[in-house]
């Protein structure tokens, strides 16, 4: 899929938009006591907090907090990278919305952002997030990561509150990062889907729209051009996914869930949200599920919204 490069973006007002997308009716399940650092969820891309807790300090470890400054103010992990999903992507002129508005920008420009954050395609990364309290942001970044071709990411599966779960100190100190060398010669958009794509091979895809359900009934809340869904869109809320400790369900649970929605193994499963960030996080776990053909829609509802079909 080829992607023309036109930078959109700035993100005024972003933050308080994205202040707002926390959340809202968010219903978890299955209460749990577990407050070990275990993990029920398993795959390539999952932490448990007990092993990240093992790998604090690690010079071969890069801790990346994905949810941006004002959080880990408040606290994150000594030594960690703060960023959030819109440094490495094209936020910074324009509006949610524009044609190229937060998609990843192009190698150049991201290698550019990533050696600002010191990050290392040599050394294992570990992101952070915080599941109950925010938007799937460290899904976002392993997805923008993954797009650079850093291969050894995970996510912490709890995030933040595991790790302090388990008795990791956190400090409110946030850590100036070093330069690194990292070059992005392509991006792999091997889980990525156009807005062009979507719109000329519509019929191929199977679609899950993991916002509320009170913006799949058609409520604007963050700055969309209307309301609505995707056509035939099949409405799985990303907060679905968790555990009442912000863990991630079993893999089996998941999979039986996508399923009794008439979701396949083999189909070809487009994710999308209000901007691609929770859906990024779907589409990881889906795909580690053993859903081969999962694609996140990086631009969204907010480019669809714009530009395609929309049902009320």
């Amino acid at each position: 899929m080829k992607r023309r490069w036109r930078q959109a973006g700035t993100i005024a007002g972003l933050t308080v938009v994205m202040s707002a997308l926390i959340l809202g009716g968010c219903g978890k399940s299955t209460k749990t006591e577990k407050s070990d650092g275990s993990s029920d969820f398993s795959g390539k891309f999952i932490i448990s907090a007990k092993e990240a807790e093992k790998k604090l300090n690690k010079e071969e470890v890069l801790f990346v907090d994905a949810r941006g400054e004002d959080a880990a103010r408040k606290g994150t992990i000594e030594g960690a990278v703060v960023t959030d999903w819109t440094n490495l992507s094209a936020c910074q002129e324009g509006k949610a919305g524009d044609e190229g508005w937060g998609l990843v920008p192009e190698p150049s420009d991201l290698t550019v952002r990533l050696q600002a954050l010191g990050i290392d395609k040599e050394k294992e990364i570990i992101v952070l997030g915080e599941p109950e309290n925010g938007w799937g942001e460290d899904g976002r970044v392993l997805w923008e990561l993954r797009e650079a071709g850093c291969e050894n990411v995970k996510i912490v599966d709890g995030g933040i509150t595991a790790m302090k779960d388990i008795g990791v100190d956190v400090k409110a100190d946030i850590k100036a990062p070093e330069k690194s060398d990292i070059e992005v010669t392509e991006l792999d958009q091997s889980h990525d889907i156009m807005t062009e794509e979507l719109q000329k091979n519509y019929g191929e895809y199977t679609i899950v729209d993991t916002r509320t359900p009170k913006e799949y009934d058609g409520a604007v809340l963050y700055d969309e051009a209307q309301g609505g869904r995707l056509p035939g869109a099949v409405n799985i809320p990303y907060t679905e996914l968790f555990q009442s400790d912000g863990t991630l369900k079993d893999n089996d649970s998941i999979t039986k869930m996508f399923e009794e929605k008439g979701i396949k193994k083999d189909d070809k499963v487009v994710t999308y949200c209000t901007g691609g960030i929770r859906s990024a996080y779907v589409q990881l776990v889906l795909e580690m599920c053993g859903y081969e053909y999962t694609y996140n829609y990086g631009q969204s509802f907010w480019r669809w919204a714009v530009v395609g079909e929309v049902e009320k």
